[in-house]
């Protein structure tokens, strides 16, 4: 009964929250109708199949779905915050709106404000971009590793991701639980939890990402700048741009105040009795900040990329945002697109909140996601479609599947088994070498329907949902796979394709065109 009396609490608080629009901003002059109907009526999903309509969810409707209790977000026009609001609940269960200002545990999108703070020492010429970090380092440096030649690792190394060292991510830790130092987290060492960080590979020959290189870069911050990486970003970027709640200190002071709290995936508090996680790896996952206040950041790295804002050097900020080969990521943020649809971003993800912001390069248009809930990695989606949408430039559109027969006979060839050549340069695998390492495809199809996944694990498999005869969606990986038929109507090898990357799957054994194939199989 308790529980139920919650879940009822719950929505009608969301509601109010939405209904209200708690926080709500918008400077004068700035046009917010067509946000807060995008909000309102706007929420959609990247994909639908043939024939479905598009529903035009509410962002209440949509925070009930998945159980989520609190939302903030921030909307930039010309690299600044026309319209930034708050919607539900700080904590499920009682009165406490989410406004603007409230802060939220942002995760990996720390890895930007870390990035941000290690280029403002490379703009006072304190750090190279392309010198080896061991030289920087006196409290901890990279180990050697035999076996691996020209182990050296670079800052420029660190910020985009091709460092070669390991540790992908961190776990969060519960209130009680004691907090590794830094060189507990490097080396791996308890209460740490999470393995030491490592050279695995040769620096600079692959896409790898690495939450455990950033914290090497954490390290050279504090030994260049003799201070904490708490004390080095606020003087280096919070206090530039006045984002005075921001912060890195973890755990988080409960004398911050007006905080969101950490939400299970029934949308229950959790993280008791504090009500929030720490995440020490501070420079990797451990940002607090508010919509307004990310919003903030987001404008002003445009504005610098533009040449309106002194915040970085025009040209340290165009580094930032240019493709770090054999990757695709800039120096801290992801990037894609062209011309007007240029765009920087980045998710966060921990235990029990989702965050994100993208920023638009040449319109200077762009918006700041925040929640807390454990669910809430699809509503962060569903308003990113809403906000991109109301923006207008036509970036992540719908995509819709198409009506195929894929158990006609002409498609039975695709199954089989591909292997990955690994002559393909880097330079074109980019980021596909990190989150689609897979040395061998199977392609199976079963009551009609094809799947893929690495040969070795059939339980990673993924549906192939159809976009044209020979491309086909592989939603689980968030990549397309193209099979390549050729002028003998033989499936020679399929790739997986991305905006940013593509990697190439030689078909392991040919089998002889089936009689009943056609004269002239689809192409």
């Amino acid at each position: 009964m308790k529980n139920r009396r919650s879940v009822r609490m719950l929505s009608a608080l969301m509601l109010a929250g939405v209904m209200g629009m708690a926080g709500a901003q918008a400077p004068a002059g700035g046009d917010t109708a067509p946000l807060k109907t995008a909000l309102a009526q706007g929420l959609r999903p990247s994909l639908l199949k043939a024939g479905e309509p598009v529903p035009r969810w509410s962002l209440q409707e949509r925070m009930a779905h998945y159980k989520v209790p609190g939302v903030a977000v921030a909307v930039l026009r010309n690299g600044e915050v026309v319209y930034a609001a708050g919607f539900g609940v700080r904590e499920a269960g009682t009165p406490d709106a989410v406004d603007a200002d409230t802060l939220f545990s942002v995760g990996s999108v720390s890895k930007v404000v870390a990035a941000a703070t290690s280029l403002q020492l490379v703009a006072q010429d304190r750090i190279d971009l392309d010198r080896d970090v061991n030289r920087y380092m006196t409290s901890w440096r990279i180990p050697e590793a035999p076996g691996i030649r020209n182990p050296t690792v670079t800052m420029r190394m660190l910020l985009s991701h091709t460092s070669g060292l390991t540790v992908h991510g961190f776990q969060d830790y519960l209130p009680g639980e004691k907090l590794p130092t830094l060189v507990q987290t490097l080396d791996g060492a308890p209460p740490a939890k999470n393995d030491p960080v490592r050279l695995k590979r040769e620096p600079g020959t692959e896409s790898d990402y690495s939450g455990g290189g950033v914290m090497v870069e954490q390290q050279v911050i504090e030994d260049v700048t003799g201070t904490s990486f708490v004390e080095a970003a606020r003087a280096q970027v919070f206090e530039r741009i006045g984002m005075r709640r921001s912060t890195f200190e973890n755990p988080l002071p409960a004398r911050r105040g007006n905080i969101a709290k950490a939400h299970d995936e029934q949308g229950r508090p959790t993280a008791l009795p504090r009500g929030w996680e720490a995440f020490p790896e501070q420079a990797a996952s451990g940002l607090w900040t508010s919509a307004n206040e990310l919003g903030a950041f987001v404008g002003a790295l445009i504005k610098s990329y533009q040449g309106r804002s002194d915040f970085l050097p025009r040209d340290t900020a165009i580094q930032m945002m240019s493709e770090v080969s054999p990757g695709t990521r800039g120096l801290g943020p992801e990037l894609s697109g062209t011309g007007a649809t240029r765009r920087f971003f980045h998710n966060g993800d921990n235990d029990s909140y989702h965050a994100g912001f993208e920023g638009y390069l040449d319109s200077g248009d762009g918006f700041v996601i925040l929640t807390n809930g454990k669910n809430s990695k699809g509503l962060r989606g569903e308003i990113r479609n809403a906000l991109s949408d109301a923006l207008g430039h036509g970036v992540k559109p719908l995509v819709r599947t198409i009506a195929l027969d894929t158990s006609a006979p002409a498609y039975a060839d695709y199954a089989g088994t591909y292997r990955l050549d690994a002559a393909v340069p880097m330079d074109l695998r980019g980021e596909l070498a990190d989150r689609f390492e897979f040395d061998a495809l199977e392609v199976k199809r079963a009551d009609g329907a094809f799947t893929v996944g690495p040969a070795d694990e059939p339980e990673e498999s993924s549906p192939l949902l159809p976009l044209t005869p020979v491309r086909f969606l592989a939603a689980r990986y968030d990549a397309e796979l193209r099979f390549h038929r050729d002028a003998h109507g033989i499936v020679r090898a399929l790739s997986v394709e991305t905006p940013t990357a593509r990697a190439y799957y030689r078909r392991q054994a040919t089998p002889p065109m089936s009689p009943d194939a056609g004269a002239s199989p689809a192409r």
